[in-house]
């Protein structure tokens, strides 16, 4: 990263998590408070809440969010069992994505937000899934995605490592928010679709969906400030929703859903 988009990052640090350690689960509490402070990332984050529960196939089997972490999804899906990594307040299960606690077939779905580009062996999660996801059911995430525009941004402005190049979807373990490649998605089910749809054949891509070019990067994520007063969320949003046709190009974000055979 240059001097100039180091000292920029710096300048624009959210007071609260500023100088703390990443990994830390205190951070992660901190981001719980920040979302709920923020009117236009809290919005942002029950919409992304909303597109995930309307993805998710109707029954009485279990859910599982993955990587809860700061998040409140169950305030929009009833009856979701949170997990993490972390030790963190509310979480129902803490364990690692690559061993799920669960028998063959029992989950309904999966839901994740900007989990899969930290898990470090994403394959070894997309096997456990397989085996614990029953036909139908679905793994539905919000993830970061690949675009002319991301790539300024992510390069620019965010700590975790966005490689689009990167030659394998494994990366050395860190810590559980530090480490990451956030092209990782991107480059799973886009750029290397066709090793997805043949080592996991029994899944199928149902949809990748990139959106959100604008109103994320205004409202300073978790861990910067906000550039835009609350109170100007909806002008924002409306912008932002004129900007659509455009999202294949100034997307930050993708909806992908994955369906299991």
């Amino acid at each position: 990263m240059s001097t100039l988009s180091a000292r920029l990052r710096s300048l624009l640090s959210h007071p609260l998590v500023q100088g703390l350690d990443i990994d830390s689960p205190l951070t992660t509490e901190l981001r719980r408070r920040i979302i709920r402070e923020k009117p236009l990332l809290e919005s942002i984050y029950i919409d992304w809440y909303r597109c995930i529960a309307a993805s998710v196939p109707r029954g009485d089997d279990p859910i599982l969010e993955v990587g809860s972490g700061g998040g409140f999804m169950r305030d929009l899906i009833p009856g979701l069992i949170t997990s993490d990594i972390l030790h963190l307040p509310g979480i129902d299960l803490v364990n690692c994505a690559r061993h799920l606690p669960f028998p063959d077939g029992t989950l309904r779905g999966i839901a994740m937000v900007n989990v899969l580009h930290h898990l470090s062996a994403p394959c070894d999660f997309l096997r456990e899934a397989t085996r614990c996801v029953r036909a139908g059911g679905v793994i539905s995430m919000i993830e970061p995605w690949v675009t002319p525009w991301s790539r300024l941004v992510y390069g620019a402005l965010h700590h975790e490592p966005f490689e689009p190049r990167a030659d394998s979807w494994e990366f050395p373990p860190a810590g559980p928010l530090s480490g990451a490649n956030g092209a990782n998605p991107w480059i799973i089910f886009v750029r290397d679709r066709s090793r997805f749809e043949r080592d996991f054949a029994g899944w199928t891509i149902r949809l990748t969906r990139p959106f959100m070019p604008l109103c994320y990067l205004l409202s300073g994520g978790v861990s910067m400030r906000s550039l835009v007063p609350g109170r100007s969320s909806g002008l924002w949003r409306g912008i932002e929703s004129l900007l659509t046709p455009l999202n294949g190009w100034l997307g930050m974000f993708a909806h992908v859903v994955l369906e299991r055979k």
